[in-house]
């Protein structure tokens, strides 16, 4: 009769151990994919490519030449900017300039007019008074010459003109006298009127403003 050999598997009981599960068992990796295992190879080609590049720059001088026209690109941009700078200044000096010099011939044409106008206005301290007596004296040989200037003013809007004849010396031209400082502005519209030139001021008249017509 045959003897078991205890260092068979039959010599000891089954346990899970002895019928293991198919497929492996413990920590084992899937199967990677293809893209997966290609990336390190596209890294490298990559990586070999830049430093392929890199070198024949440095060797062939074109790196250089890519800086030095960039630099140039840069260089030529400034000038420019700062040639438009100045233009602006320059413009906006002429224009200052311009205006300061229109500034100017305003000014010395305010100046030149206003006298002009002052030496043209008459010089008067009141205004006139329409109402204000005036006598005209008729000192020519015309009959009712007097009478007649009188009606042009009456007609401009006088409202107190008298004629008369003349009493005591006459003057050597018409003149149109006025008493007081205030008949003057008076006695200037009454000689523009009858086309008289000489305005004078004489004291203890008959009337504020006297009319000595001789021619």
């Amino acid at each position: 009769m045959a003897r078991k050999d205890r260092n068979t598997d039959e010599s000891y009981a089954q346990d899970v151990f002895d019928n293991p599960p198919q497929g492996p068992i413990g920590v084992h990796r899937g199967n990677r994919s293809i893209a997966s295992r290609l990336v390190p190879f596209l890294i490298v080609i990559i990586v070999a490519a830049v430093a392929g590049v890199g070198t024949w720059a440095a060797m062939s001088g074109e790196g250089a030449k890519l800086f030095s026209s960039g630099s140039s690109a840069s260089s030529s941009s400034s000038p420019s900017a700062k040639s438009t700078a100045s233009a602006s200044a320059s413009a906006s000096a002429s224009d200052t300039a311009s205006a300061s010099a229109s500034a100017s011939e305003s000014a010395s044409e305010s100046a030149s007019a206003s006298p002009s106008e002052s030496t043209s206005s008459p010089a008067s301290s009141s205004s006139v008074n329409l109402s204000a007596q005036v006598r005209v004296v008729n000192g020519t040989r015309k009959t009712g010459y007097a009478a007649k200037q009188a009606a042009v003013l009456t007609g401009a809007g006088y409202t107190n003109v008298v004629a008369a004849n003349p009493s005591g010396s006459l003057p050597s031209a018409s003149v149109v006298w006025y008493q007081n400082e205030s008949d003057l502005a008076t006695a200037q519209d009454v000689a523009a009127k009858l086309g008289i030139s000489n305005v004078s001021k004489v004291t203890n008249l008959s009337a504020p403003v006297v009319v000595v017509l001789m021619n």
